[in-house]
């Protein structure tokens, strides 16, 4: 995956608007509202990377159809996508929006960079 260099402007608002003052044990609840509502679904996304834990496949070009729900999201920010006829959920550090709007594309891009430098839930 992508490597970030450190950008202030990212993490003054990653640490501003996505995780604000959460403990460790809250960040993972506040991620997910963060990017729940900056991100504009239904969206386009390419498979940037595979992964063990999905069945995509790099370029392959999915429908994300909203987040998955908040309580499977506690180690890692999962979206449900259309994919061979059914609803999976999908790590988001593995999408990549395909002609976003700008919130949806700050949005991703934060979770992004946060995953490319070494953060976890």
């Amino acid at each position: 995956m992508k490597k970030f260099r450190r950008d202030p402007v990212r993490e003054d608002r990653i640490h501003n608007e996505a995780i604000v003052d959460a403990g460790p044990d809250e960040q993972a609840l506040s991620w997910y509202y963060y990017l729940e509502n900056k991100i504009r679904f239904p969206l386009q996304a390419t498979c940037r990377a595979a992964k063990v834990i999905s069945p995509l496949r790099k370029g392959e070009t999915v429908e994300g159809v909203r987040m998955a729900p908040d309580d499977v999201c506690a180690h890692d920010m999962l979206v449900l996508v259309r994919w061979q006829g059914r609803k999976i959920a999908v790590p988001l550090s593995q999408l990549t929006a395909v002609d976003p709007d700008g919130s949806t594309a700050e949005a991703i891009g934060d979770w992004h960079y946060w995953i490319a430098l070494g953060y976890c839930l």
